[in-house]
């Protein structure tokens, strides 16, 4: 059986929804389902048992669940990058990770790990996951500092030979929707376009970049899941690993993608960006992905049109927008 931790969340979600298109069912639901729509997430899937974060933890450290599971795809987190608690991020995105990590290793079980892209920083030590540049980067927020400490104690105690770290890029898709302020540029300019029939950009605010010209490596969630699977069913694959498309896209290329695939004229407003943001905000980001593609991966991986078409025509304009069996 595998353990997916935040398997009401986006990428815990569509995970299963993988798994079960592959024909796979024998999956242990561990999330804390306070919101609707991650209840949603999981309505039409089907895996054998729910468990709450909590209550997994317990018994894994109690060794009740040694026999009964074979690896953890650990996608929990707080994902918010405005969220101001530190002892809370450390506490659920760095501990938490590293109990799990410590009982996946002592029982010799499977053990793939959401890392983020947010831990590369502003992107001047560029976005290579080779293991002798970790040191180097400096996340511009506390969400990309839980993640990246996690990432520098594995380093440090030798960890990343026997566990996988994925980074994932700017994932978007299907089952994305409970995610608020933190949902993707695509779903929020599908919404802005149908309530007003024109999407707002920030204004950039460095000079090497016109407005909506910041780029950032969107990947859909079928892509990212797609790989992760990849990492999680080849045990000799670890280390920290870039889950991404390795072509950086600009936001005009992301909205126009959108009003093309709803079929109206492409209608931007550039706004100016809260002060608040401009210190974190990146103006670039791009996967390097050879280390993917030397470990074996040979999926072809979406465009950014390709895959805006698949999620607005295949999901927002249909009645029910959930990834389904």
């Amino acid at each position: 059986m595998i353990a997916v931790t935040g398997a009401g969340g986006f990428i815990g979600s569509a995970i299963i929804w993988k798994l079960n298109e592959k024909g796979f069912e024998k999956i242990l639901v561990v999330d804390v389902l306070k919101n609707e729509n991650t209840y949603k997430n999981l309505l039409h899937l089907k895996y054998s048992e729910y468990i709450d974060r909590d209550v997994f933890i317990e018994k894994i450290e109690k060794s009740i669940l040694n026999d009964m599971i074979d690896g953890i795809i650990h996608m929990g987190a707080c994902s918010d990058t405005t969220e101001r608690n530190r002892d809370y991020l450390m506490s659920n995105n760095c501990e938490y990770t590293k109990r799990l990590a410590i009982w996946a290793m002592k029982h010799n079980k499977r053990f793939v790990y959401a890392s983020s892209g947010a831990t590369y920083g502003d992107g001047k030590q560029g976005f290579s996951d080779d293991h002798s540049l970790l040191n180097k980067f400096k996340p511009l927020n506390l969400y990309g500092e839980s993640k990246y400490l996690f990432d520098l104690w594995a380093l440090k105690n030798d960890y990343l030979k026997n566990i996988a770290g994925l980074k994932y890029f700017n994932v978007f898709g299907p089952n994305e929707y409970h995610k608020v302020e933190m949902r993707s540029m695509v779903h929020k300019s599908f919404c802005q376009i149908k309530e007003t029939g024109k999407v707002r950009l920030f204004k950039s605010h460095i000079p090497d970049y016109e407005d909506g010209e910041q780029v950032r490596d969107f990947i859909y969630i079928k892509d990212a899941v797609q790989m992760t699977l990849f990492v999680y069913d080849n045990p000799d694959v670890n280390g920290i690993i870039n889950i991404g498309t390795g072509a950086a896209r600009s936001f005009n290329d992301l909205v126009s993608a959108v009003f093309h695939s709803i079929g109206r004229e492409v209608n931007i407003e550039y706004v100016e960006m809260p002060e608040n943001l401009k210190l974190q905000y990146q103006s670039y980001t791009q996967a390097d992905i050879k280390k993917i593609l030397g470990f074996g991966y040979k999926e072809k991986i979406l465009s950014l049109e390709e895959a805006i078409s698949d999620y607005v025509k295949n999901y927002l304009l249909k009645p029910n927008p959930y990834l389904l069996m």
